[in-house]
């Protein structure tokens, strides 16, 4: 996935496999985790919680014509939000939650929690259908600056379609930014300052049930990994996952051992620097490798603390770094698993 700045929380190195990538994560939902990925010690959660988003209600009645400022510069006027069309799962999640879902016509392959997975597929991330999107007549479509190709959103807004860009979400603090953001282009404003503060208890009650540090933080390593098509990659700084790990407790291994750029390939190297003791990996990833088996047989994961305990943390493709509506799942899911409690 491009990306006009240096950032984004899919690693650049993977871009010629992305489309795969997208294909096998192709999961929303919330963040459960199997008995073979928690930490020993600690009860697994249900793999059996619905997929579901929490819509606020009731539905708030959109305030139109708005013109609201794009992330790519332009300046956007949308005067419908009957027909919606959120081209990232992140996205689709934040119009669902702000209790507009049955005014969204498609989705992103990565937007399949329960409200969202019957709408028809319009995009895999970096294969936006302009046809395909024409052909629902939307009256606004969302996308991030990640989206693409640039040709296919352009062909959208030559078209007449208002299309508003937001910057993808790295850190806990996005959340609020691009929650507003949407909110403000469906003119909903006050439902996003309400999801806005529901969603910031919610985190906030996660946050006071971490175990007070008694010793050192634990050590939190990012791997991304797609064992289909061979990728195997070490999240740095700019991963996404170290303000999660952080508001966790935790040390992001990556972002300390100073990986700049959001990932680099695995080497026993870099992960004999990094000691983790956990691994933190998307669910999907962690059954493409072939679950914790195959995970310590990646060269040098066996060598780190966490391989040789076999401590390794996995949560949902679909949410773990959508900074979203459902992060205070996320992070309860790990803190559940890094200290062995229900938050």
């Amino acid at each position: 996935m491009p990306t006009p700045a240096a950032s984004h929380r899919f690693p650049r190195i993977a871009l010629a496999v992305a489309a795969l990538a997208l294909a096998v994560t192709g999961c929303g939902g919330t963040a459960t985790t199997t008995p073979d990925a928690t930490v020993p010690g600690a009860p697994a959660r249900s793999a059996t919680a619905p997929d579901r988003v929490e819509p606020l209600a009731p539905a708030p009645v959109p305030a139109l014509p708005v013109t609201v400022a794009s992330a790519d510069g332009a300046r956007v006027s949308v005067t419908s939000a009957e027909r919606l069309v959120p081209l990232t799962g992140s996205l689709n999640e934040i119009v669902h939650t702000l209790g507009l879902g049955g005014q969204v016509v498609a989705r992103d392959i990565t937007a399949t929690f329960e409200q969202a997975a019957a709408l028809p597929v319009v995009t895999r991330g970096h294969d936006v259908s302009a046809e395909s999107v024409l052909s629902l007549r939307p009256t606004l479509v969302l996308a991030e600056t990640t989206t693409g190709p640039a040709e296919a959103i352009q062909q959208i807004r030559d078209a007449g379609v208002p299309v508003l860009v937001i910057a993808p979400a790295k850190a806990l603090e996005d959340v609020p930014r691009r929650i507003g953001a949407v909110a403000a282009a469906l003119g909903v404003q006050e439902a996003g300052t309400a999801l806005n503060r529901r969603t910031a208890e919610r985190i906030d009650a996660v946050r006071e049930e971490i175990p007070a540090a008694s010793g050192k933080k634990p050590r939190v390593a990012f791997l991304y990994l797609r064992g289909t098509a061979s990728v195997y990659l070490l999240g740095g700084s700019d991963s996404g996952a170290a303000s999660l790990l952080e508001a966790a407790g935790a040390v992001d291994t990556g972002k300390e051992s100073g990986l700049g750029k959001d990932f680099t390939p695995i080497t026993s190297e870099a992960l004999a620097a990094a000691a983790p003791d956990a691994i933190l990996v998307m669910s999907k990833g962690l059954t493409s490798v072939g679950g914790v088996d195959g995970l310590v047989k990646i060269p040098g994961v066996a060598q780190t603390p966490a391989g040789m305990d076999r401590r390794v943390i996995a949560v949902d493709d679909g949410v773990l770094l959508n900074y979203g509506p459902r992060t205070d799942q996320v992070l309860s899911s790990l803190v559940t698993q890094l200290y062995g409690k229900a938050s």
